[in-house]
């Protein structure tokens, strides 16, 4: 009976460590997924400003969190992204730099696409077939097509 009641232990210990973990690693990709744009931010030429005090503090929990907004100062154009969970900052940049991070996110899109592409007609022993794919649309159980 000893040895179900501790069989019974490590189960349950293993499934809350891999919950845990599962959980664990969801945030840190969310958090690697921000620190590589903030990496992005400056490589453009963006500027990261602290919000080392209660007032800029306030101000940074009034703007929506990881989002560009604009702000115009005369004749110039602002481009400011608030980062109040990962470095609790503003980065602020100009036209430039905002056209240097958007040519960034751009490429990147692209390479991850041509990525995609490449991965979709790699495995030649995919069986459609299994899937309702008839060649001609999308059949099968659910109806006409997809698109």
């Amino acid at each position: 009976m000893g040895n179900k009641k501790a069989l019974r232990h490590l189960f349950t210990s293993s499934a809350l460590l891999l919950a845990a973990a599962t959980g664990l690693s969801a945030c840190e990709s969310a958090h690697d997924r921000i620190v590589d744009k903030e990496n992005s931010l400056a490589a453009a030429g963006f500027v990261a400003r602290p919000a080392d005090n209660a007032e800029r503090q306030t101000m940074l929990q009034k703007l929506p969190p990881n989002r560009f907004l604009q702000k115009s100062f005369g004749d110039h154009m602002l481009y400011i992204y608030s980062d109040p969970k990962v470095c609790n900052c503003l980065y602020v940049g100009n036209q430039a730099a905002y056209g240097r991070y958007m040519s960034y996110v751009q490429a990147q899109n692209l390479a991850d696409q041509q990525q995609m592409t490449a991965d979709t007609y790699q495995d030649a022993s995919w069986n459609w077939g299994m899937w309702g794919w008839g060649g001609g649309g999308w059949g099968g159980p659910w109806g006409g097509g997809w698109w």
